[in-house]
């Protein structure tokens, strides 16, 4: 037992952690850009599935927009057939760039998370559960409201089957976005941009705060059997 709690082992030990955090912050850019392109990797694997999936749920509805074609698929085999067939396979990503762009919606929801908890944090010593829910809430509905614009030209564009696209080409590029943003406020305002954010706020909110308040608890409760003190303050 001497052996191991030596001060040659110390020395080890401290030039182990030394050397680790050392590693870790030279490369961490990488591990960064790692999560940003995984990401990326599936917004490209998954927008076929989404396209298929929003073209069959709006399919029979009643659109108000004259420039909709309506579409008709017997199922989600036949979906991706006629969609290959009439607009060819690079139709199923449609809507790609503001998938992409949506992929900073996490960031943009951590960043007010973060910033919330340390303004409390100057004011107390330790934040309650429904502080923890309450700033969770708040920080996913800035996020959503932010980029909720970019979620509705997303599912315009994955809908497709519009007069906007009379050849049948793939939508998706920032020329396609800024059209379709500037078309929406100047039929609708500014209000039109934000059509359907109640519902999705009731969706996300609840369901994000939830998850930070189990977050905050469970980073506790490991910190509690590891016998370490936490710096993070609930």
């Amino acid at each position: 037992m001497s052996s191991v709690l030596s001060y040659e082992s110390l020395v080890h030990a401290v030039a182990g952690a030394v050397g680790s955090m050392t590693a870790m912050t030279v490369f961490f850019p990488l591990d960064t850009a790692r999560l940003r392109l995984q990401g990326v990797v599936n917004v490209l694997l998954t927008t076929p599935l989404w396209v298929v999936n929003t073209r069959l749920k709006l399919q029979g509805a009643k659109f108000r927009n004259e420039d909709i074609v309506p579409t008709n698929y017997s199922g989600i085999i036949d979906a991706f057939y006629q969609i290959i067939r009439d607009e060819g396979i690079l139709a199923l990503w449609n809507g790609t760039f503001p998938s992409l762009l949506l992929v900073f919606n996490p960031a943009i929801q951590f960043m007010f998370y973060e910033g919330l908890k340390r303004q409390l944090l100057k004011k107390r010593t330790k934040l309650s559960s429904l502080d923890v829910f309450l700033i969770g809430a708040i920080a996913k509905a800035i996020a959503t409201t932010v980029t909720y614009p970019m979620q509705t030209v997303q599912s315009i564009l994955r809908f497709g089957r519009h007069r906007l696209n009379p050849e049948n080409r793939t939508l998706g590029s920032l020329r396609n976005v800024l059209y379709l943003l500037h078309q929406r406020v100047r039929r609708f305002g500014i209000a039109g941009l934000y059509k359907g954010l109640e519902a999705k706020l009731l969706q996300t909110v609840l369901t994000a705060a939830l998850m930070f308040l189990v977050y905050e608890k469970l980073t506790a409760a490991t910190f509690m059997v590891m016998g370490l003190k936490s710096t993070r303050k609930h």
